[in-house]
C-alpha cells in the first residue's frame, strides 16, 4: 500500500482543492446586424454576417 512520504501543506492541499482549474464562461457580444448573441470576432450564427460583411448564405 503506498504511504505519502512527506506531509502534504496546507497551501498545496488547498490550490488542489480549488475551485481555479475550472474553465470560465464564454463572453458574449450583440451582433451589429440582427442583434442576436455571438461570441467575440466569430460569424453570427442567426444571420452570417461579420464585421457589416455577409459571410455564410443564411436562408431566410
Amino acid at each position: 500500500m503506498a504511504v505519502p512520504k512527506r506531509k502534504t501543506s496546507k497551501a498545496r492541499r488547498d490550490k488542489r482543492r480549488s475551485n481555479s482549474w475550472k474553465l470560465s464562461m464564454p463572453s458574449f457580444s450583440k451582433c451589429t446586424k440582427c442583434g442576436g448573441l455571438k461570441t467575440p470576432h466569430r460569424v453570427c450564427g442567426n444571420c452570417g454576417y461579420y464585421k457589416g460583411i455577409q459571410i455564410v448564405e443564411k436562408d431566410a
